[in-house]
């Protein structure tokens, strides 16, 4: 069946349509990642998007029950090269065509995937269709354009979870699954669901947490009624600037338990102390991002996902950078110069990888093993 790839600007793909029939639209991305296609299709920072892998072909490994990163994929649409039609893994349980039509995700292969990526890379990621239904790509074009843009909406309502709940789940063990905390957890630890991956919630496990997640909109007394040790700000989609209510929920977290950001956590809580961000041309989506730490010089290769990064010259003097990525000199990290919290743009919990920046869930354990010392003190 034929499908279309239509930008906001003009640009026309066409190729073949995989997955579920339909049209959709939403922005338009691209991932350098080999291999971890099931994480991103699951991971829920792609809410809105339509994401184009760079690898040429997608899907050798199937699709398996263990790898997802959330109960389904949230992605607009799919773009590949290539969808591999005979997976080969002992794990897999199903295709990608069989997985995005099962969870009526359209998807489109066939295209000239470097000339699209070359093109977002030129001319900035932009609002795209794809559609099997109709194919008048003059009709198409104008119906990308038409479409609401990412800046300005809050995506993390979407995402968020209903009600609060218990995660005790902690990492992939081969021939075991996942498994459970091998000890009694240490610290008591509250989750913004701002749109989370479960592997930031089985590294949180792992560290000796206790894990409540709640829903984005949680007043900060409720949190704080719940005594943690600790408060968590996970990874989300799109712009943080409108999610007025949680940055005003960080800021009366600030200052009276632990908090530590990832992604579009770090973003909030960038903005919580009186920083900006502003929209990237393209974003960093891939697991080859080099960053540099300030305190010691080392680089860091991370796994990354977002199209929005912090103004540096916005932080305020409380507010220490820690982390620089190397491609572009986007600000990677930041630590409160007097408070307990810091925040990191990247994904420390990566799977399939890199885990260069795991060390950073100790940090904060070491963090709140601080503060209730301070506690007992008191």
């Amino acid at each position: 069946m034929k499908a279309i790839l239509a930008l906001a600007d003009g640009r026309v793909f066409h190729g073949r349509a995989f997955g579920a029939s339909g049209e959709v639209t939403g922005e338009v991305v691209f991932n350098t990642s080999m291999t971890g296609y099931q994480e991103i299709l699951t991971d829920p920072s792609y809410r809105g998007e339509i994401v184009a892998m760079t690898y040429p072909q997608i899907g050798n490994y199937g699709i398996n029950l263990e790898d997802v990163e959330s109960s389904r994929p949230f992605l607009a649409g799919f773009i590949v090269k290539e969808a591999c039609e005979f997976p080969s893994n002992w794990r897999s349980r199903m295709s990608l065509d069989a997985y995005l039509k099962e969870n009526g995700v359209v998807g489109i292969q066939g295209i000239d995937t470097r000339a699209l990526v070359r093109h977002i890379r030129d001319k900035g990621a932009q609002t795209g269709i794809i559609s099997s239904v109709d194919l008048d790509p003059a009709r198409l074009v104008e119906k990308a354009r038409q479409a609401p843009s990412i800046v300005g909406r809050d995506l993390v309502r979407e995402v968020t979870c209903d009600q609060p709940y218990h995660w005790s789940e902690g990492p992939w063990r081969l021939g075991e699954g996942y498994l459970s905390a091998e000890q009694a957890p240490r610290y008591k630890v509250v989750a913004y669901d701002f749109g989370i991956k479960r592997n930031i919630l089985r590294k949180l496990v792992a560290s000796g947490c206790d894990v409540t997640v709640v829903p984005a909109d949680t007043p900060a007394e409720k949190v704080l009624a719940m005594n943690p040790d600790g408060v968590f700000l996970s990874n989300g989609p799109g712009d943080p600037e409108p999610i007025v209510y949680a940055q005003e929920n960080i800021r009366k977290i600030l200052g009276k338990k632990p908090v530590f950001g990832i992604c579009l956590g770090h973003q909030l809580l960038s903005l919580a102390l009186g920083g900006k961000t502003y929209k990237l041309k393209f974003g960093h989506r891939g697991g080859n991002q080099p960053v540099q730490r300030g305190d010691d010089g080392r680089v860091e290769i991370t796994a990354q996902n977002h199209g929005f990064a912090v103004d540096a010259a916005s932080l305020q003097d409380d507010a220490i950078q820690t982390h620089t990525n190397l491609n572009d000199n986007t600000v990677e990290g930041l630590e409160h110069k007097l408070l307990p919290a810091f925040s990191v743009q990247y994904h420390p919990e990566a799977s399939p990888g890199p885990h260069d920046a795991a060390y950073l869930f100790e940090k904060f354990t070491r963090m709140m093993d601080r503060a209730k010392a301070e506690e007992g003190k008191n």
